[in-house]
């Protein structure tokens, strides 16, 4: 069991109170208030708890908090999700990771990815759902707004696709097809009740032999930036570079397709971006 730090927590408790007005939690003002925020007794009906529970977490004399009774105290105090995460360490619970896959990409990232008119880059989630994507990544790969929203996923169009798997050569393909499988294998323990990833996982083993066999070897492995070869049928093979950033909060994947100025590679993606996706939107 980790260590409680009963000091930081008591005046952590008592700095955020003293935030929070009445009227931020819909409780009435009432009269002349001798200091600023809450009332003790209105933060633990609040929460739920009694006063004399509360009065003793913020005295730093009380028990360690359940974790229950930590989101009680965060929702009470209306936390962020950035203090939320700290008053759990405070009390020695980390907080749980999400129960499921956060689908909703942030509006900065997004704003992000239409500025990027010159790279391909892609936003995805743990299980690698293409959940945003620019003009530049569409010409790279295909118009994703063109398949259904199960079908958007990176693994199933490499598994099931032979025109995608088509623009990996070897000995890239087997690469990611292993990579593939072990993030995917990593991400379906993360988040063990995302219905989401259990169809997933279902629909490559029922559609893909190759994917079966992959799967049964127990493999775990999460992505990273690493360096891929993509053939295109207009614009010929590109040596790209694949910065992978990482978003710890929704757990998501920001994914930039870049290549070295002055190499063919570089001119390709060039050409690309003038030749768009056209008629390429569902054979990538």
């Amino acid at each position: 069991m980790e260590h409680v730090d009963r000091a930081e927590l008591a005046a952590f408790l008592r700095a955020w109170r003293a935030r929070v007005q009445p009227c931020d939690v819909g409780l009435p003002a009432g009269g002349r208030r001798r200091t600023p925020g809450l009332r003790r007794q209105e933060v633990a009906q609040l929460a739920g708890m009694s006063v004399e529970y509360y009065i003793r977490l913020e005295q730093g004399r009380g028990p360690r908090p359940s974790r229950q009774m930590i989101g009680a105290i965060c929702r009470a105090l209306r936390l962020s999700e950035d203090e939320s995460a700290h008053l759990h360490h405070l009390v020695g619970e980390p907080p749980l990771p999400p129960s499921g896959l956060v689908r909703e990409v942030r509006p900065g990232v997004l704003h992000l990815l239409d500025r990027l008119d010159d790279t391909p880059a892609m936003v995805c989630s743990a299980a690698r759902d293409v959940l945003a994507w620019n003009a530049m990544a569409a010409a790279l790969f295909g118009d994703f707004s063109a398949l259904a929203p199960a079908d958007r996923n990176l693994v199933w169009r490499f598994f099931t696709d032979p025109t995608s798997r088509a623009r990996h050569p070897e000995p890239d393909a087997s690469r990611f097809a292993r990579r593939a499988v072990a993030d995917l294998r990593a991400a379906a323990a993360r988040y063990p009740a995302d219905s989401g990833v259990r169809r997933l996982i279902e629909r490559l083993r029922a559609g893909s032999g190759e994917f079966r066999e992959l799967w049964a070897l127990q493999d775990v492995e999460v992505r990273r930036s690493s360096h891929k070869r993509i053939l295109h049928p207009v614009v010929g093979p590109l040596d790209l570079d694949c910065e992978a950033l990482h978003d710890p909060h929704r757990d998501q994947w920001t994914i930039f397709y870049t290549a070295a100025p002055g190499t063919p590679s570089h001119s390709a993606l060039r050409l690309l971006k003038v030749v768009g996706h056209q008629d390429l939107a569902v054979r990538a």
